[in-house]
């Protein structure tokens, strides 16, 4: 699941335009997801949908659009859950839009587990980060407990002792694009919006 429905109010627009060269940011997400051998990939989209919709390659997406977007990426959460399809999914894997130095091979170290009772993070310095895994014995508990910008946290910290801790430094950076400069240091843009989208 890519979670691509922040406003960016702090980078000049909404996360889900970022692009990195000529390419949208949400493309090389599914790129990345593909390749780390993810079945069904959901796309949640927020603001300037239709305009994502445009300049983007969604076909292997399934694009959920979360109208509530402004209230938070726990809403963002809600709505990638409840569009995942087939009892046989397991576990699903989440990641922000906005982590350009993420990879296939950080995917393919968290996603190493997906049984229905897994919690797993990737860590980065030792702090926890993303690519996340939820198996699917947690989605309702996640879904109930997701809030405002704090997304799964809640969930997380209640039950913290079974999560898997997985160092992900070594095949991925895990930094987060939420600056006009760390847009800068990646060679990111957000490309204006049309007038009524």
């Amino acid at each position: 699941m890519i979670i691509a429905a922040g406003g960016g109010r702090r980078i000049g627009g909404p996360e889900a335009l970022l692009h990195q060269g000529e390419k949208p940011l949400v493309d090389r997400m599914v790129d990345t997801l593909t390749e780390a051998g993810c079945g069904q990939i959901v796309v949640v989209l927020g603001p300037a949908a239709d305009q994502v919709r445009e300049i983007a390659k969604l076909t292997r997406a399934t694009v959920v659009i979360n109208r509530a977007w402004g209230t938070g990426v726990g809403s963002s959460i809600r709505a990638g859950l409840a569009a995942l399809t087939g009892e046989e999914i397991e576990a699903v894997v989440v990641v922000p839009v906005d982590m350009p130095g993420l990879t296939a091979a950080a995917v393919r170290r968290v996603v190493a587990l997906p049984y229905p009772d897994v919690l797993v993070c990737a860590t980065y310095d030792g702090l926890r980060g993303y690519p996340m895994l939820f198996g699917r014995r947690h989605w309702s508990g996640i879904a109930t407990l997701a809030s405002a910008d704090v997304g799964a946290r809640p969930y997380l910290m209640a039950h913290k002792d079974e999560i898997v801790d997985i160092s992900c430094d070594s095949v991925a950076d895990g930094s987060r694009v939420d600056t006009p400069e760390l847009m800068a240091l990646y060679g990111l843009n957000v490309p204006p919006q049309r007038v009524g989208v």
